[in-house]
């Protein structure tokens, strides 16, 4: 496997493509660069036999660097992987669980390795979306990726699939072969702080109550002066829900001033317990580090490394937002090439013989090798 990366300015590439024969191009950008339609065809032209997928997001990584506001291809040219890709968009499909239907039907299932997964980030249910994934996939597939960003807008996101960014999309890769090694990990770094809190009424990915009162207004008593902010300044603090099989996290979206409610990146059962969240500087930046050593291939060489972190992680790293890649970089190797973005959602296995399932704030790494 060989693998390159190139930074687009408007006039084309900073340095000349060089592996035209490349199957599969990962594309990350800003909303408005990702989505013009000379940007797709000049990576087209340059990359003529790839499949070409990707996303809007809240930043770019590339190598050891996090932009703000750039377009970055990632080429990568297998020696016996195949590579398949099927989209749709969710005005398509009756909701985002068959959405990850059609998608995973859509992809043939014999030799099917793994699946790379790449999402609009304001209009899908990204626990639906998995569970449609998990539904129609084989057992031993499991499933990476993660949901396309707009910055700290929150307006709109953009998926790439083997056309111009587009919203309401999603986009999945198929990779297959016996040759191709793919591991994962994803972890937070988040302190939780006062009390449990019961939801008592929520439907989906919308929370209409929280102890009995709107959530929306303790949400806003919980951020104080911040409250002005939403709902950028909610990505500071996270939702943990505990249920009886597992905990996890939930970042905010969207707010429904009429309906006093909160819009999240996935579901948040009704009934069950949660907890607020808040940053803890050197914890995210371990956790990112923690996600490297259980994405780290064994004895393999890792070769191309996707990071996908949240944008509430950059928006409290700030100018340190850099040390998290660090340190992932540290743990792979410099021998790994690391492409990634900033995102809304990540989705990844909390461990190596778990179901995949939707992250909010976490690094979440999914490294390909090709012994």
């Amino acid at each position: 496997m060989q693998a390159e990366q190139t930074r687009w300015s408007e006039g084309g590439p900073l340095t000349p493509p060089q592996l035209r024969d490349a199957q599969l191009v990962l594309v990350f950008g800003s909303r408005e660069r990702v989505a013009r339609r000379d940007a797709f065809q000049a990576i087209r032209a340059a990359y003529p036999a790839a499949r070409i997928v990707g996303a809007s997001t809240a930043g770019e990584i590339a190598g050891l660097d996090v932009l703000g506001d750039g377009l970055v291809s990632t080429a990568v040219q297998f020696e016996r992987t195949r590579v398949g890709v099927v989209g749709v968009r969710l005005d398509e499909v009756a909701g985002s669980r068959e959405a990850g239907e059609f998608l995973a039907q859509g992809l043939p299932h014999e030799d099917l390795m793994h699946v790379l997964v790449f999402a609009d980030g304001t209009s899908v249910n990204g626990t639906e979306l998995v569970r449609g994934l998990r539904n129609e996939l084989p057992p031993h597939v499991q499933v990476t990726g993660g949901l396309a960003g707009d910055g700290e807008r929150f307006e709109r996101t953009a998926v790439m699939a083997d056309a111009p960014a587009a919203p309401h999309t999603v986009c999945a890769v198929g990779l297959y072969g016996s040759r191709i090694r793919v591991s994962y990990g994803s972890l937070g770094g988040w302190d939780p702080f006062g009390p449990s809190r019961l939801v008592t009424r929520s439907e989906g990915n919308r929370v209409y109550e929280i102890d009995g009162q709107p959530a929306l207004d303790l949400y806003k008593t919980v951020l104080g002066e911040k409250a002005s902010g939403l709902p950028a300044t909610g990505l500071l603090y996270p939702l943990l829900v505990r249920t009886a099989s597992n905990d996890f996290v939930r970042t905010l979206l969207a707010v429904d001033e009429r309906e006093r409610a909160l819009v999240f990146a996935g579901d948040v059962p009704q009934g069950e317990r949660a907890t607020f969240m808040r940053a803890n500087f050197e914890r995210l930046i371990q956790g990112a580090e923690g996600a490297a050593l259980d994405a780290r291939p064994g004895a393999d060489v890792p070769q191309l490394a996707l990071l996908i972190s949240c944008v509430g992680r950059r928006m409290v790293l700030q100018e340190r937002t850099a040390d998290e890649v660090a340190a992932v970089a540290k743990v792979l190797g410099e021998k790994a090439l690391l492409a990634g973005f900033y995102s809304y959602g990540e989705i990844c296995p909390v461990a190596r013989d778990a179901n995949c399932t939707l992250h909010n704030q976490t690094m979440t790494i999914t490294v390909l090798t090709e012994p």
